[in-house]
């Protein structure tokens, strides 16, 4: 599996980043993969690959480069609860700068560097994302409608910017929510909004999960969870990006 590590230029910067792609040469549909709030480490590494292996070219970008290189972090192998409070504390200060409008700067100069790529074919892309990354990757989507066919968020607070985001996006979306981190009133009233807003979505929690469930290098991995995400994400993109450039 060919992989690369790269420099994004970005209005305020380069962000470090890594791409992973297939084998074998040609052009390939675009995926833009936004990290949790740990940010690129082995794990999410390991996920672009996985998902490099089904067609894609999968370019994950590190979020939190003001701040310098990955990881700006130091993280165990290993994310336990006993861990959590200690990296947060660190985490959050930079996180909370991330503000909507570096976001979508940020987002501009992604998709762009994405687009440029001699392995990526022409056509619309797609993008996901992970906890916090998952409010990026809607807030991303409803940035370039033209741009992005497909959006997934999982474990992600993608309600926090309510109905004007979604009544921008027009790619298809799919939300897989973590058990512990949605109420059934709250679940019921996003997909309300979503309806309202005309958003082409499908949008389900998944059983016996909590926060993180998709991050094999935290106590929240939940196997069957991160299966039931690729089971949803690879058809959502089969669907949308076309492959065979």
């Amino acid at each position: 599996m060919p992989t690369k590590t790269l420099r994004i230029p970005t209005a305020d910067g380069h962000a470090d980043a890594f791409a992973a792609f297939p084998d074998g040469g040609g052009r390939h549909p675009g995926v833009l993969m936004y990290a949790d709030g740990f940010g690129i480490r082995p794990v999410l590494r390991d996920m672009a690959r996985e998902l490099a292996g089904h067609g894609y070219y999968v370019l994950v970008p590190h979020l939190l480069y003001r701040h310098g290189p990955a990881p700006v972090v130091e993280l165990p192998a290993h994310i336990g609860e006993e861990d959590r409070p200690a990296v947060f504390a660190r985490l959050m200060p930079l996180i909370e700068a991330h503000t909507a409008e570096r976001v979508l700067s940020d987002a501009d100069a992604y998709l762009g560097f994405l687009a440029a790529q001699p392995e990526v074919g022409a056509g619309p892309v797609a993008v996901t994302g992970y906890c916090i990354g998952g409010l990026y990757a809607m807030r991303t989507a409803a940035a370039h409608p033209g741009q992005v066919a497909a959006v997934a968020a999982f474990h992600g607070p993608v309600g926090v910017d309510g109905p004007d985001l979604f009544s921008k996006i027009t790619a298809q979306v799919h939300l897989g929510h973590a058990e512990g981190d949605v109420t059934p009133e709250a679940f019921d009233e996003l997909n309300q909004v979503l309806d309202a807003a005309g958003v082409d979505h499908a949008s389900e929690i998944y059983p016996g999960t909590i926060h993180g469930f998709t991050m094999s290098d935290t106590d929240a991995f939940s196997a069957s969870g991160l299966k039931r995400h690729w089971d949803r994400l690879i058809p959502l993109l089969d669907r949308t990006l076309a492959k065979g450039e």
